[in-house]
């Protein structure tokens, strides 16, 4: 390929990378209103905690305190837990409402009062002003057994949270409701998992 060739097409993209960031600019220029979000991480497939967790890393970054609080893992011995418990305590306060997965309590009625406890707890750290960012890890799973009434959180959400506050709920099964009211969503869709080949759940990886 000659100089002259290379300087040409070097020259074609410079103008197109031109034009594209005319176009955006043009539209960043209409964005300019600033709200606390409400965010759904939902669908079958694996990083719905794990984006949920990536934006608590960005708010202690940015000197925003946040909050954690776990519906279902439990006592998992999971790795964010223990880094945001150990390392950055006053930064997140991280809350544990649920004694384990559903199918290990078998107990409805503890499943429920667990749940309720989570949402007591996540309408406190919501409310706090302190607090600007709250993950609310695995809360779908609560809301799709109907241990936690739908219209209770929804109405709490678009009618409570404080304007500036973020709020992340994650897990599967979203309901409509929740996704109406929400300003983001992201559905995670499951293409490859290791565990449909006999493969265990991996430090690191999924804890």
């Amino acid at each position: 390929m000659s100089n002259e060739t290379t300087q040409d097409e070097n020259t074609r993209h410079a103008e197109k990378m031109k034009k594209i960031k005319a176009a955006r600019d043009r539209m960043m220029e209409t964005k300019t209103e600033e709200k606390g979000l409400i965010m759904v991480h939902t669908g079958s497939g694996k990083g719905k905690s794990s984006s949920g967790f990536g934006m608590i890393m960005r708010c202690i970054s940015h000197g925003m305190p946040c909050a954690v609080v776990q519906f279902i893992k439990g006592n998992w011995d999971t790795g964010e837990k223990t880094f945001l418990r150990e390392r950055f305590a006053e930064e997140c306060r991280f809350f544990v409402s649920g004694e384990g997965f559903t199918w290990e309590t078998q107990d409805r009625e503890r499943d429920i009062a667990a749940a309720q406890n989570g949402w007591r707890i996540a309408k406190e750290q919501i409310l706090d002003p302190e607090v600007q960012f709250v993950l609310l890890d695995e809360i779908n799973i609560a809301l799709r057994y109907d241990y936690l009434d739908i219209d209770e959180v929804v109405d709490f959400l678009l009618h409570e949270k404080p304007r500036m506050t973020h709020v992340c709920l994650t897990g599967r099964n979203a309901k409509p409701e929740l996704i109406e009211a929400a300003d983001l969503v992201t559905e995670m869709t499951l293409v490859k998992h290791p565990f449909r080949d006999g493969v265990k759940a991996q430090k690191g990886v999924e804890f």
